[in-house]
């Protein structure tokens, strides 16, 4: 078996096709969608990430605003910032671009974001309302995931998915998403992590395997059954090459359907952060 290769590229795209015609319509009534992105510090990474970001919003017509703050920029300064953000009429997603410098509280400076602001929905009351089905933002990467699941018709529900890693980002988040009982989920879902024993045993149960831990091509053949759907969130530099979570080579055979790293999930992120962005501005017209 050579697996389906699921090409995030495509899908990103056409999900901005999408969104195209939403945003002229928000413009003829006088709203331009903004996002403004705060970058504290010189993380090449990082600065790759928001240039990308503002590459999508322009392609869209999306107002771009970045701040780029030194990395000796204070909490205090962050916070005021964040407050100026949060009332201006203009913005209607913020985005502060992770990692921040050790010096800054993460958890504190995000908690700041207005919730109707947060659109890469990372703030409590965010969380809290996907938590209970009533979602007003959806993280961007898990959102990016259950679309890839939906748009190549993988058929979530009954399933057993395995998703390893648990980070609130994308882990935690996406294990809400795929237990709700609602479209593209309704399956039965198990996190494993680093201290889970025998994770071979889990993993090799899949019906859908998503490998989210940070961790250069530990998901090998190896570790999965025969028609598995594999999602790779993982993005690792080694020896200067992008690689994900996931041992490709040795998964490709074995899988039904299977995420490239690059051009999988990463660009499914910024769609949906787009996506995101453009449903806060729906909301301020429409209420």
């Amino acid at each position: 078996m050579k697996a389906t290769i699921i090409d995030g590229k495509k899908v990103s795209q056409e999900i901005r096709e999408e969104l195209k015609p939403r945003v002229q319509n928000l413009i003829e009534q006088g709203l331009k969608p903004g996002l403004a992105v705060i970058l504290v510090g010189d993380n090449p990474a990082s600065q790759v990430y928001v240039r990308n970001k503002e590459k999508a919003c322009e392609k869209l017509g999306i107002y771009s605003l970045k701040h780029q703050m030194p990395s000796t920029t204070s909490q205090t300064e962050l916070i005021q910032l964040i407050d100026k953000l949060n009332d201006d009429p203009a913005i209607h997603g913020i985005l502060v671009q992770l990692p921040l410098p050790k010096h800054l509280d993460e958890k504190k400076i995000l908690y700041h974001i207005n919730p109707l602001k947060d659109v890469d929905g990372f703030h409590p009351y965010n969380l809290g309302r996907l938590m209970i089905g009533d979602p007003v933002f959806l993280p961007c990467t898990p959102w990016g995931v259950q679309e890839l699941l939906s748009r190549y018709q993988i058929d979530v529900s009954r399933k057993n998915v395995v998703i390893v890693g648990r980070s609130n980002i994308v882990g935690k988040p996406l294990a809400m998403m795929l237990v709700q009982k609602a479209k593209a989920a309704n399956a039965t879902v198990t996190i494993c992590h680093t201290a889970t024993e025998n994770l071979a045993q889990h993993t090799r149960m899949a019906d859908i395997l998503i490998a989210a831990a940070g961790s250069p091509k530990m998901i090998t053949g190896e570790l999965v059954r025969e028609g598995v759907v594999v999602i790779d969130v993982g993005i690792n530099k080694v020896d200067d090459q992008l690689v994900g979570d996931v041992d490709f080579e040795s998964v490709v055979d074995r899988a039904s359907f299977i995420t490239p790293v690059p051009g999988g999930v990463g660009p499914m992120t910024i769609a949906m952060l787009m996506a995101n962005t453009v449903q806060s501005a729906e909301r301020i017209l429409h209420g």
